[in-house]
């Protein structure tokens, strides 16, 4: 026998078994076929394109004092994570209670202040300042220092994408130092020295790290190219302003066609205004010495750079 459609409230996203019983849904109903049971008292409709915020609000609506936090926080609020985290759900309590125990989930006891915790769609999650201090002790420190990058970044009206920074440095700086014993404090702190404002993309916090890590000096990042009129028209990745020197970096979209006649564009743009660019792809970045260092330290020295 097919099942009866769910009412709207449980097409997407997860809900509790309360909840269904209090919207008159049988118990043979929440053991149909189209239902996933992830975890005791939770449901989740099999054919879910909902967030995965969505899909978590039924840990929290299950136990007002679980927080949804490390790396699962990270990954609702779209933070760019390594490919080697994987999906373990992550919840938090605050000192005092016990560890979450459920199928599924890592849990977690620790201090978590007031103005740490939000309700973001119905979900209790971690502040974005709290979930970047939780994944000082998961992540590597560029990695962490990506994952900052991509909280304080910012864009002013100049930019094609203007936006406005998720939290700032000084928040990060403050949540971390109100945890004087939080593990993995000291690569915190080491990540707050090393976070700017204006990557777009972990690629181009890996592009800083590989010219510092090979004696460039930092390029400048948020850098705006104006052409006639004073009209913005070219928004260098990363850029050497002293030395007008603009660096781009080459993901897989730029193998497309209209993609590839674009950058054309903006070298052309560039060199009109007195500057040369710098093309860098994925494999430039690797290997112990990567081949965009001589490409840098070429242009650097034609420009007037002294090592």
């Amino acid at each position: 026998m097919r099942a009866h459609r769910l009412p709207e409230q449980f097409r997407s996203g997860s809900f509790t078994t309360v909840e269904a019983d209090g919207a008159g849904l049988s118990r043979s109903r929440l053991r149909a076929s189209d239902l996933d049971a992830p975890s005791r008292g939770i449901r989740v409709p099999l054919r879910d394109d909902s967030s995965l915020l969505q899909r978590l609000r039924g840990y929290t609506a299950l136990d007002d004092a679980s927080v949804v936090s490390e790396l699962t926080a990270a990954r609702a609020r779209g933070i760019s994570l390594p490919p080697w985290v994987d999906d373990t759900i992550h919840l938090s309590r605050t000192k005092g209670g016990t560890h979450p125990r459920r199928a599924g989930v890592v849990g977690h006891r620790t201090l978590l202040l007031p103005d740490e915790v939000e309700h973001l769609d119905g979900v209790r999650i971690t502040s974005p300042a709290r979930t970047w201090l939780d994944l000082a002790h998961h992540l590597p420190l560029w990695d962490l220092v990506a994952a900052g990058d991509h909280l304080v970044n910012e864009h002013g009206p100049d930019h094609p994408h203007p936006r406005e920074a998720i939290c700032t440095l000084e928040q990060l700086r403050r949540t971390t130092m109100a945890h004087p014993k939080k593990k993995g404090k000291r690569n915190a702190l080491a990540a707050l020295d090393l976070i700017r404002v204006g990557a777009d993309s972990p690629k181009e916090t890996e592009m800083r790290r590989v010219l510092m890590d090979h004696g460039m000096p930092e390029p400048t990042l948020n850098v705006v190219l104006y052409g006639e009129w004073s009209r913005p028209v070219v928004w260098p990745d990363v850029a050497y302003p002293e030395f007008r020197i603009s660096l781009q970096y080459d993901g897989k979209v730029h193998g497309e066609e209209q993609q590839y006649e674009r950058d054309i564009r903006r070298a052309a743009l560039t060199a009109e205004l007195g500057w040369e660019e710098v093309r860098v792809s994925a494999g430039d970045l690797r290997g112990k010495w990567p081949s965009m260092m001589p490409k840098v330290r070429r242009a650097l020295l034609r420009a007037g750079w002294t090592e």
